[in-house]
């Protein structure tokens, strides 16, 4: 049994267009009304006031307002700390912390070297006559580390 093959033609025929319906277009919103609104943080007072947000409420996005570069805020150069040791007789040392102790008493907590560092900025703001009876009353010392106790 032979099946029978039904020929078709080599030429297409071109099938009719059909109407297409327009669709209306919105146009495209600003890049200014795109930008969502920054809502401030809420008080004691407001929180305690609303009790849930509406679900369909959107919630607060901080948007930059500036690129990085846009925007350079002067910043302070940070000083440069210097490190150093130093010998000074046991008395004075012990002055160190009296001076500490009084500094609590006025209500401040001072560290050791803001003491040295006012003391240095007292002695800059002495004329040369009370900065030399300062110098002549402290007494110069051996430099270097002190000997080891060998008792």
């Amino acid at each position: 049994m032979a099946k029978k093959v039904a020929k078709t033609s080599t030429t297409k025929v071109a099938e009719p267009v059909k109407a297409v319906a327009r669709v209306a277009v919105k146009p495209v919103a600003s890049k200014a009304a795109a930008k969502p609104v920054v809502k401030a943080a809420p008080t004691a007072a407001s929180k305690a006031a609303v009790k849930r947000p509406a679900k369909a409420e959107a919630k607060a996005v901080i948007v930059p307002t500036a690129k990085h570069g846009d925007v350079k805020s002067p910043k302070e150069k940070k000083l440069k700390l210097v490190r150093d040791s130093f010998t000074m007789p046991k008395l004075e040392y012990l002055k160190l912390d009296e001076l500490k102790q009084r500094g609590v008493t006025l209500g401040n907590s001072i560290k050791k070297s803001e003491l040295i560092r006012a003391g240095i900025m007292a002695l800059a703001a002495m004329s040369d006559a009370n900065f030399r009876k300062a110098m002549n009353v402290v007494p110069v010392i051996k430099t270097g580390r002190p000997a080891k106790d060998r008792s």
